[in-house]
């Protein structure tokens, strides 16, 4: 099994190096573990353990590109590397969901079934009944059915995963600046079932606001939608502006009537030692966050 240890940063649980789990918001935390397993990973590779039975495997890692964990097969990296890589990471979700329903005598699952998407940076949005093997081109994710994992790819982009505050309902987006601009966050929740004022919801690691540097168009693009997203951009010497992820995906959801927001506002561009970061270093790998419903 992968190592861990016990550890803990804000806005997640730390499992070990490469893999953490999500910390929820503090007054919901501990019903929603019980319901709902949600990761991050990084670049590092995780330990595994020397009887793990994945060790079997040939990761091919030697041969990676970027090296590390990276999740992403669109990237020019060496295919069994990034194969065994998700095969590593659905392990690890099985196990985790293993060791939460062992007493109730679930069976493990050694490879845990993981709905990949094609991201586009557009706004689609689909709703998840069974994985599919072939990545579906969308950019945000959501399903109601236990043991379907839904994953969105990053490397400076903001992941945001949605739960039901009782874990019914699950899901996943890509938060780019396009697809927030494109509403992706008010199209999922629109499709979910579950009352905004029910959902609860997690920003993870991406461009911060110290790094993300663009331009007068993107500022104008997000404040003809609405005025108050002005406050998410800072003016610089050069004419660029300084954008903030967080707070512009923080403002769209407070508005929508989503008011349980938990955060891990660490920089992908800045810390590029844990993180994979597209803008700084072009060709690069990708991390995912992962939820899916116990």
């Amino acid at each position: 099994m992968v190592k861990t240890n016990t550890s803990q940063g804000e806005g997640t649980h730390s499992t070990n190096s490469a893999i953490e789990l999500v910390k929820w918001p503090f007054n919901l935390s501990s019903s929603l573990d019980d319901n709902v397993l949600a990761l991050q990973t990084s670049r590092l590779s995780p330990q595994l353990a020397q009887n793990s039975s994945i060790n079997t495997l040939s990761s091919g890692q030697a041969s990676s590109t970027f090296g590390g964990f990276n999740l992403g097969l669109h990237v020019g990296d060496d295919v069994e590397c990034v194969t065994y890589n998700r095969r590593l990471l659905s392990y690890f979700i099985s196990q985790q969901l293993f060791d939460k329903t062992l007493r109730a005598g679930t069976k493990r699952l050694e490879q845990f079934p993981i709905q990949w998407l094609e991201q586009v940076h557009g706004n689609e949005v689909v709703t998840v009944t069974s994985v599919d093997k072939q990545a579906i081109v969308a950019d945000a994710s959501i399903t109601r059915q236990k043991n379907i994992a839904l994953a969105i790819m990053t490397a400076d982009c903001l992941p945001i995963l949605l739960s039901h505050k009782t874990g019914r309902e699950v899901a996943a987006i890509h938060g780019g600046w396009r697809p927030l601009i494109g509403n992706i966050v008010a199209k999922t929740i629109t499709k979910m079932h579950s009352k905004p004022a029910d959902i609860v919801a997690w920003l993870g690691p991406c461009i911060g606001k110290d790094a993300f540097e663009v331009g007068e168009e993107v500022k104008q693009a997000f404040t003809q939608l609405n005025e108050v997203f002005k406050n998410a951009f800072v003016l610089q010497e050069n004419g660029k502006y300084l954008a903030d992820l967080h707070q512009i995906a923080r403002l769209q959801l407070t508005s929508l009537g989503v008011n349980n927001i938990a955060s891990l506002a660490k920089c992908t561009y800045l810390e590029t030692e844990t993180f994979y970061s597209y803008r700084k270093q072009q060709r690069t790998g990708r991390m995912a966050s992962v939820i899916c419903r116990r």
